[in-house]
C-alpha cells in the first residue's frame, strides 16, 4: 500500500512539475527519498514518457505539421537543438546515473534558481526577438545539462532562450516540443540496457502503471494552465521556490 501511494504521488508530482521551471526529475528524487522508495533513472524516464503523451495530446496539430513539413524552420530547430543534447547526455551518462542518488540535488536546484534570475534580468534588458537556429543550438546545450535531477529542463531551456533574446511565449512552446525526441531516445536507451546488457529493474508493475496514468492525466489537464502561468508569472518567484527547495533537499538527503 505504501509503494502504491508513493508512486501515485510521484506521478502526480511529475504531471504538475514537468510544466513548471522547477525540475520534475529533481522533485521525483526528493520525494522518493522522503517516502523511502527507490527512485531510478528508468522510473524517471517512464514518468517523463507519461507527460510526453500529454504534450502530444495538447500539441498534436503542431506535431503533425512538423511531420508533414520535415524541412520547416520549426522541425529544423528541434533537430539542431537535439544534437548537442544527445552528445552531452551520452558523454555524461555515467555521472548522470549516479546523480539520481540525490547527492547533487541541492546544488542543481540552486543552479536552476540562478539561471532563472539571470535570464529575467537579461531578458528585461534585451527585449524579445525571433527564435532562430543559433538560439535553438544554445537551448539544446542547456537541455543536455538539464538531464541532471534538480536542473530544470524547461527552466534552463526557457532561460537560455530568453538570454538569447527569444520571445517568451515562443521559447516556452519550443521548450516543451523539443523534449519529445529526447524522452523517446532516453526510453530506447533504457530498453537497450534492459534487453541487451541485461540490467535488472526492481519495479512493481501495477503501482508503476498507476503512476504513469496519473502523470499522463494530470499532465493533460494542467499543461495549458501551466504554460500560461509560466508566460505571465515572473521567473523570480520560481527561482525563490527553487532556492527554498534546495535548502529542504540539503537536510532531507
Amino acid at each position: 500500500m505504501k509503494i502504491f501511494f508513493a508512486l501515485f504521488f510521484l506521478g502526480l508530482v511529475q504531471g504538475i512539475t514537468e510544466f513548471l521551471p522547477v525540475s520534475s526529475s529533481g522533485h521525483l528524487v526528493l520525494f522518493s527519498k522522503i517516502f523511502g522508495v527507490e527512485e531510478s533513472l528508468f522510473i524517471s524516464i517512464l514518468l517523463h514518457c507519461a507527460t510526453l503523451l500529454s504534450i502530444v495530446v495538447v500539441f498534436y496539430k503542431d506535431i503533425f505539421k512538423m511531420i508533414r513539413h520535415p524541412f520547416s524552420k520549426e522541425t529544423l530547430s528541434i533537430v539542431v537543438a537535439t544534437i548537442p543534447t544527445c552528445l552531452i547526455a551520452l558523454v555524461l551518462m555515467p555521472i548522470i546515473k549516479k546523480s539520481f542518488s540525490g547527492g547533487v540535488l541541492p546544488v542543481c536546484f540552486l543552479i536552476s534558481a540562478l539561471l532563472l534570475l539571470l535570464s529575467e534580468t537579461i531578458f528585461a534588458r534585451k527585449g524579445s526577438g525571433e527564435l532562430n537556429l543559433k538560439t535553438a543550438f544554445f537551448i539544446g546545450i542547456a537541455q543536455g545539462f538539464a538531464v541532471f535531477p534538480g536542473i530544470s529542463r524547461s527552466g534552463s531551456t526557457i532561460a537560455t532562450g530568453l538570454m538569447c533574446g527569444a520571445e517568451k511565449k515562443e521559447v516556452a512552446k519550443f521548450s516543451f516540443m523539443m523534449s519529445i525526441p529526447i524522452i523517446i531516445l532516453s526510453l530506447f536507451l533504457e530498453v537497450y540496457e534492459v534487453l541487451v546488457e541485461k540490467v535488472s529493474l526492481n519495479i512493481q508493475i501495477f503501482p508503476t502503471i498507476m503512476a504513469f496514468l496519473t502523470a499522463f492525466v494530470v499532465g493533460v489537464f494542467s499543461i495549458k494552465a501551466m504554460i500560461k502561468l509560466t508566460q505571465k508569472s515572473k521567473l523570480k518567484w520560481f527561482a525563490l521556490y527553487l532556492a527554498a527547495i534546495s535548502v529542504v533537499s540539503f537536510f532531507v538527503l
